[in-house]
């Protein structure tokens, strides 16, 4: 990479890895050309084949898990570690074109916080694939009041000092970057989505369509009840109200006397209602402290 295209911050580029040997060198080398100032780490997540001697080989610095803990897990390890500026997380196998990776970077140059690399249909490894995560994203959407067109993708760069707030939040498995884009979303971070065309990966995947899909959905509903829980509350207890009302008028019609069973109704909304607003207040507190504590740090002042 030119010296007159270097990017105005210290980048670091973090490749989660597991028994990747096909891939992993490659895409260290690629990023390497591109990139020559950067640092690159990958983190082998206890690997049984070659992934740590490959990515060695092509100039990468490897941090191991003594144990498998995760894709979520590594990208931790990855962020702690990390010396850059802004951090850049990329598949190692061989999904992700390293040529894109100037395009996140020019939306973290115009101020965003975090740009994802939004995958097309083209991009998913199968139909089911597909379907399962457009309707990922579309309840979030729905949920966070954004359009949230690739919810997750794995391909993105971030501010390291924004980023490294939620790592407490991010669970260990491959739903990370679900939490991840919602986190941003609440605190009120930049985010930003930019269109990629994803390769087909090298070897096989460890993504379960029906179990990781189960956990995504799950993952989902958890996040979005703490970051946004009137979101859930709020209609779920107009759901209970009308239909208390409904029961109501059913039965006064029937025999001119209030319903016991609509009485419950209508307390079970006000007492839905309420939960969600305690929980709408101390989501607010939470995240005005986090916001407050790390938000916009002079990078010159930050300790790597």
């Amino acid at each position: 990479m030119a010296e007159s295209s270097a990017p105005p911050f210290s980048l670091s580029f973090v490749l989660p890895a597991y028994n990747e040997e096909a891939s992993v060198g490659r895409v260290v080398a690629h990023l390497r050309a591109e990139f020559p100032a950067a640092e690159i780490l990958v983190v082998d997540d206890s690997s049984q084949d070659r992934t740590r001697a490959e990515a060695e080989a092509a100039g990468a610095r490897v941090l191991r898990h003594r144990y498998n803990m995760g894709n979520g897990a590594a990208v931790k390890t990855g962020a702690r570690n990390a010396s850059g500026q802004v951090i850049v997380f990329m598949d190692a196998d061989g999904q992700h074109d390293a040529g894109d990776v100037r395009r996140l970077l020019a939306g973290i140059e115009s101020g965003f916080d975090m740009v994802v690399g939004a995958r097309n249909a083209g991009s998913q490894a199968n139909a089911s694939r597909w379907l399962g995560n457009n309707a990922l994203n579309r309840l979030a959407s729905l949920m966070t009041g954004r359009k949230i067109p690739d919810l997750t993708s794995g391909f993105r760069a971030a501010r390291a000092d924004v980023f490294r707030q939620f790592l407490y939040l991010l669970p260990n498995g491959f739903s990370y970057p679900t939490t991840a884009t919602m986190a941003f979303l609440r605190s009120g971070f930049t985010l930003d989505f930019i269109p990629i065309k994803a390769r087909k990966r090298t070897g096989r995947s460890k993504i379960n369509f029906v179990r990781d899909g189960i956990r995504f959905l799950v993952i989902i509903m958890k996040v979005t009840t703490l970051f946004s829980p009137m979101r859930v509350f709020l209609p779920l207890g107009m759901l209970f109200f009308m239909a208390g009302m409904l029961r109501y008028l059913f039965f006064y019609i029937q025999s001119g006397h209030f319903s016991q069973m609509a009485g419950v109704l209508f307390i079970t909304s006000v007492l839905v209602f309420l939960i969600g607003l305690i929980s709408e207040q101390i989501t607010a507190i939470h995240f005005g402290l986090s916001s407050r504590q790390l938000h916009r740090a002079d990078p010159e002042d930050q300790d790597h």
